[in-house]
């Protein structure tokens, strides 16, 4: 089939499914208090947007609409919602937020696994009230209401942690299920007796990705079609995860369910509290790895970046631009770039990729950063370089474990070759 006539053949599909009252209703009911946003095939519409009665949702099917996005922020109004929002302006018009748990996977069984064990470790800190549907795709969204959430900690207010406060969590639970989800997916593959050979690399990509936790982050809404299946992200029962099949999710036969339970309040507190003490508790363990020396480096040129980062901001020529902004982001802030130079670079490096992201996402992920302290972008020994092939380590990568050390030795041969000036710049080395 040509590809104008599988866009047509979804789009279509789109316009009858979005016709039926019962989907029309659950999707408006969803969009309570948060951020809206059709997609058309593969773009989006406009930002913001809201879903206020159960006709809008036919008319923007009837425009091409093929599917529908949601915040997991959820605010007094989204439709006042504006890019160059400060800080203290998105705290007040934002009610709260809800906890997604984004299994992605190249294998479905392997998304099942890890399902059921991030269930496991929710109800091991006494979170019973959670919803859990099909992503439409190979995977599965599990998201904990709001309401489950202490409001305060200390004198913080927990609506306005996001998105520190989930990804500390999401990060949490996938370091508790790491161990056992690796065994039982190698226990899988051993019982398909040759069918298929362990995949490492597939079992890394279910570890969470810190970047789909983002401020204005949208993600798939219950019961909106997916526009390369055709399946209906339809909401399940725990008890249905293991013998899920996808065929379930055929638009004809998706019946719509509740996907939030009305959860307890204070429920996640227990859980609030121990991702945050794993966070102090890995704090303590960078600190003992750190050297208290410094080195000088006369320059921060580009000469002494590392191939990966070198190679990031030549374009990204495939799916990953997200998850290469993160590792620029964290690497330009932990080399002391100053702000305006780090969005010079960022805006500089989007132009080059094969699709430019969305502006509004740049600026709002570099407004976070811009508020947080440097933190290491990701190990070398991390998937995340491989997985969007950018790693072409040189000699030197083979005596450093993360980025940053790159430039730091790398400015220190330099150094050894070079009398120091009175305005170097310091920086600690890793």
């Amino acid at each position: 089939m040509a590809e104008g006539e599988k866009i047509e053949r979804i789009r279509e599909l789109a316009r009858r499914y979005y016709r039926r009252k019962d989907i029309q209703k659950a999707l408006v009911s969803f969009a309570q208090n948060r951020e809206i946003s059709p997609r058309y095939i593969d773009s989006f519409g406009k930002r913001p947007d809201a879903l206020q009665y159960e006709s809008d949702v036919s008319a923007l099917a009837e425009k091409g609409a093929t599917s529908f996005h949601c915040s997991e922020e959820l605010w007094h109004d989204p439709l006042q919602i504006k890019t160059e929002m400060n800080e203290e302006q998105f705290n007040k018009l934002r009610i709260g937020w809800d906890l997604l748990l984004d299994i992605d996977t190249k294998y479905i069984e392997y998304g099942k696994i890890a399902a059921e064990l991030l269930i496991e470790a929710l109800r091991f800190h006494n979170v019973n009230n959670f919803g859990i549907k099909f992503s439409g795709g190979s995977g599965f969204h599990i998201c904990v209401p709001w309401k489950a959430f202490p409001k305060q900690i200390g004198e913080s207010d927990i609506k306005n942690s996001f998105p520190d406060l989930p990804r500390k969590i999401v990060a949490y639970l996938y370091s508790m299920i790491r161990k056992q989800l690796a065994e039982r997916i190698r226990d899988l593959d051993a019982e398909l007796k040759g069918r298929r050979i362990y995949d490492e690399d597939a079992v890394k990509k279910l570890m969470p990705d810190v970047i789909l936790v983002s401020p204005r982050h949208l993600f798939r809404m219950p019961y909106s079609l997916h526009e390369k299946s055709g399946l209906s992200s339809i909401v399940i029962k725990p008890e249905q995860i293991k013998n899920f099949q996808p065929s379930w999710a055929k638009p004809d036969i998706a019946v719509p369910k509740q996907y939030l339970l009305e959860a307890e309040e204070n429920e996640a507190r227990e859980l609030v509290m121990q991702a945050l003490d794993a966070v102090k508790e890995e704090k303590k363990t960078e600190t003992k790895r750190e050297f208290k020396t410094e080195i000088n480096v006369k320059d921060l040129s580009p000469s002494l970046y590392p191939p990966c980062i070198t190679k990031i901001l030549e374009g990204v020529k495939q799916d990953g631009r997200k998850r290469a902004l993160f590792i620029l982001l964290n690497f330009f802030k932990s080399i002391q770039m100053d702000n305006d130079e780090i969005e010079k670079n960022v805006t500089e490096w989007n132009k080059k990729n094969y699709k430019q992201l969305r502006e509004g996402y740049i600026k709002s992920q570099l407004f976070w950063f811009k508020r947080q302290k440097a933190i290491l972008p990701p190990n070398c020994d991390k998937p995340n370089y491989k997985d969007i092939a950018v790693c072409n380590p040189d000699s030197l990568c083979n005596l450093i474990k993360n980025p940053v050390n790159y430039v730091v030795r790398k400015a220190k041969f330099s150094n050894n070759s070079n009398s120091k000036t009175s305005n170097n710049k310091r920086i600690k080395k890793i």
